[in-house]
């Protein structure tokens, strides 16, 4: 164990993140990187301030073990925007290491940064690292704010890319190659994978359970399709209505199972209500529900924002097609066309002609399939822990 002597004591070194809130797809993710670093000697700690006005629909929060909620405000900025300030300093100012998320928003930002810079021999100063997309992804910005994001992120000590794509456009802004993390951002798919996989199994209760619910809502092989994930305007659930009542059409017995929830859930059960309606409005699931549906299941529609539902993809072997939309989340970048998923022009009837090629080619089907499968191995929360530990632990070694 690493330790600081400090006359007959020694005291761990210790890292706090500061994150907006804390989402259910997360603590795991938490959970192991907390087990990871106390084993090296340092501990973590988790800020976090109220959940922001465009999730809290989804109701995603979860506990940590290691989390502690902190005072937080919202400031009105130009624009329509806002500001964030959490109450982090005196947190924030005792520890070795603070990781932040990459966003010019947040005010507590500013003076951490300074104290690393001015770096008071007298006092203790906590080294700063950004983690995030690298770039903005989802949402058209000004010249002006990726410059000033990318001015942000080059003065902190270490950066944590969730993908590849972010760590080489912080590079190609000046940041050094060699204090970049590649995490390869992930959820926990340990229950879907491991229910998914008995759901094939016959005899076992999954098996039975997949059964009854192809049973239950009378869904045929090849013409079943999932949504899960939230319901908002990222996901453009009325282009994915569209695109059912399209697929209805020319696949005869075609079924959308829709399971999630947000502001525009009232879409969907509208939908659902409709006369001869493929759409199944099946609310907010989670864990083994959620695998059970990727087992009865030929696809997972995604015409909108494409972002950690690839790794659930990837674990439920159930192979997204979405569209060539410009603003995916950077996990888009786990899928490859024609491999293990497919990506059609963003258009209703382009989208639903491709949903429908797949859909009548077996074969194809169990190829995108496979792959996905073989995949899933690559991205883990598991993994993800241990990048961030092997990177954090980089950073506290390293000469600034």
């Amino acid at each position: 164990m690493t330790t600081t002597a400090v006359g007959h004591r020694e005291t761990r070194r210790r890292v706090v993140v500061v994150q907006p809130y804390v989402p259910g797809y997360r603590t795991s993710f938490f959970n192991h990187l907390q087990e990871q670093l106390n084993s090296a000697g340092v501990a973590l700690e988790v800020l976090y301030g109220l959940v922001p006005p465009q999730q809290a629909a989804r109701r995603d929060a979860a506990p940590c073990d290691c989390a502690v909620q902190v005072p937080s405000r919202r400031l009105p900025a130009p624009g329509g925007r806002s500001l964030l300030w959490r109450q982090v300093a005196d947190r924030a100012a005792t520890a070795d290491a603070v990781v932040l998320e990459q966003a010019l928003r947040n005010l507590e930002a500013y003076p951490l940064l300074l104290r690393q810079m001015t770096r008071r021999p007298a006092g203790r100063s906590p080294r700063v690292a950004f983690w995030g997309h690298g770039r903005t992804y989802t949402k058209k910005t000004s010249r002006f704010q990726e410059a000033a994001k990318d001015a942000l992120t080059r003065q902190a000590a270490w950066f944590f890319a969730y993908t590849q794509g972010g760590a080489s456009h912080v590079a190609s802004r000046g940041f050094p190659r060699d204090r970049i993390t590649v995490l390869r951002n992930s959820v926990d798919t340990t229950e879907l994978t491991v229910t998914r996989e008995r759901a094939d199994i016959a005899g076992t209760p999954e098996h039975a359970a997949a059964a009854a619910l192809r049973e239950h809502h009378r869904l045929r092989p090849g013409r079943t399709a999932l949504y899960v994930g939230g319901l908002d305007t990222p996901k453009r659930i009325p282009f994915l209505l569209e695109c059912a009542r399209r697929l209805a059409t020319g696949l005869p017995g075609f079924k959308l199972l829709v399971a999630g929830d947000g502001v525009d859930r009232p879409l969907v059960e509208a939908a659902a209500l409709a006369p001869d309606s493929p759409v199944l409005a099946l609310g907010h699931r989670a864990g083994q529900d959620v695998a059970l549906l990727g087992a009865v299941s030929d696809v997972m529609l995604m015409p909108g924002r494409v972002g950690l539902c690839a790794v659930d993809s990837f674990a439920l072997r159930t192979p997204i097609v979405t569209t060539d939309w410009p603003w995916h989340a950077p996990e888009f970048e786990y899928l490859e066309h024609g491999r293990n998923a497919v990506v059609s022009q963003d258009e209703p009837e382009a989208y639903a002609r491709a949903v429908q090629h797949v859909l009548s080619d077996r074969s194809r089907l169990d190829a995108l399939s496979e792959a996905c499968r073989k995949d899933a191995a690559d991205y883990t929360a598991d993994g993800m822990a241990e990048r961030f530990r092997d990177g954090l632990l980089h950073m506290l070694g390293a000469r600034l």
